[in-house]
């Protein structure tokens, strides 16, 4: 028997030490080749390490949590025939996978799947020990607080055991809870408390959000727009098309007036270097869409916007969004945007105040739509109303001119026409 060294990958770009996020195994159990060991995470995105060889764990080189060297000791698998102990090993092959929503896993520090008994998941109603706290995102834990079930109780059928809203609904389908049990839990003491290590993804977007607050110098604009126009166009161009072409949000319409309005206001599609002290305007118009996943905040691009039909950008738009959610973006996917926009969609609420995504120097955030009474020509008509909440990098960009980009793509949403003419 020998021993195989898998040391920490070069992953390019000129990164020189990473964020060891999550292990997959545990010191004594059995990997294959290909399987995944571990997650580790850059500036930009989760990847995946996996093992080049068949063997057994036998030291891992890190916790979660741990920023590791290029070139440092990951894992030593004990594998048939020599090994590569007393060699210099070459960096394991890496799988990209950026930001895959594993992070509960590792808060929670329990084995993965390859490591867990398989009686863990069978049957209706799941024995795990007491102090076992099973895989579950957040939402999962507050939907099965609010019905009184206790979540160590029901089956998971999601990925190693992870516990889906279908299970509560099955667990409370097969008799598991009564109709008295929210009512009692809602009213019960607590005195639990949860400790979460910020790690991984959530380490990431704290730093990038702090780092922003405290380099740029934010300042925010509200403007009320009246999209009662825009919104009858996308309803007819949706009942014309929307078989053939697919449904139009109202963000692809947004996209395009930012591309619009860009022509007039190249100072907004810029980047700022406030080290070099240079500024940088583009004119491709690369927009970040800011998508929420179950790991957090996450952009990713809609590349060459300026050159994009409606339909073009509402199809990129979902493509992008349902990769960021499933942790499939790539890092090229997650990075290099020129400006962003930013939508709560239903919950908008009716103000925000949008971080910048530096080195950006701009962010446009979409509030929801509401029907209100307006007066309109001496008439009170009720009429369809959304607020545009945007921040700006004070450094660069003034005041007035961030009114006037704004009032730009005010007046470019309720004339929707002026958005298509040339």
């Amino acid at each position: 028997m020998g021993t195989h060294v898998i040391k920490m990958p070069d992953i390019g770009e000129g990164i020189a030490e990473v964020e060891l996020s999550q292990w997959h195994v545990k010191v004594g159990d059995l990997v294959v080749e290909d399987q995944v060991l571990a997650d580790v995470m850059t500036d930009k995105a989760m990847v995946d390490i996996p093992s080049p060889v068949h063997g057994k764990v036998i030291a891992l080189g890190g916790q979660p949590g741990e920023v590791m060297a290029v070139g440092s000791v990951l894992i030593s698998i004990e594998v048939e025939g020599a090994g590569n102990l007393k060699e210099s090993a070459a960096p394991a092959p890496v799988k990209e996978a950026p930001a895959a929503p594993k992070v509960e896993a590792v808060v929670e520090s329990k084995p993965a799947a390859a490591s867990r008994p398989a009686a863990v998941c069978q049957g209706p109603m799941v024995a795990r020990e007491a102090d076992e706290r099973p895989l579950a995102s957040p939402a999962v834990r507050k939907h099965a607080l609010d019905l009184g079930i206790q979540l160590r109780l029901v089956r998971g059928s999601g990925p190693a055991g992870r516990v889906l809203h279908e299970d509560l609904e099955a667990y409370l389908a097969q008799g598991q809870s009564n109709a008295s049990a929210p009512v009692a839990a809602a009213y019960a003491q607590r005195n639990d408390e949860e400790q979460i290590q910020v790690i991984g993804m959530r380490r990431k977007i704290a730093q990038r959000m702090q780092d922003a607050t405290q380099r740029a110098a934010h300042f925010s604009y509200v403007e009320e727009i009246d999209v009662t126009a825009i919104e009858e166009l996308r309803a007819h161009l949706n009942e014309k098309h929307g078989a053939s072409r697919g449904k139009l949000t109202l963000l692809p319409f947004l996209v395009r007036a930012l591309v619009v309005a860009l022509r007039d206001f190249p100072q907004m599609n810029a980047r700022y270097d406030d080290e070099a002290q240079v500024i940088t305007r583009l004119g491709a118009v690369h927009v970040g869409v800011a998508t929420q996943s179950d790991i957090g905040l996450m952009v990713p691009v809609v590349r060459h916007a300026e050159a994009r039909s409606l339909w073009d950008s509402a199809t990129e738009i979902s493509r992008l969004a349902n990769a960021a959610r499933n942790g499939k973006a790539s890092r090229d996917e997650l990075s290099g945007s020129t400006i962003t926009l930013t939508s709560l969609g239903a919950l908008g609420g009716i103000v925000s105040t949008p971080v910048l995504n530096l080195p950006e120097v701009a962010i446009v955030g979409v509030n929801k739509i509401v029907e209100r009474p307006m007066v309109v020509k001496g008439q009170v008509v009720i009429r369809k109303m959304m607020n545009l909440s945007s921040s700006f990098d004070h450094r660069v960009v003034d005041g007035m001119d961030a009114a006037l980009f704004i009032q730009a793509i005010r007046g470019l949403i309720e004339q929707p026409a002026t958005l298509f003419v040339e």
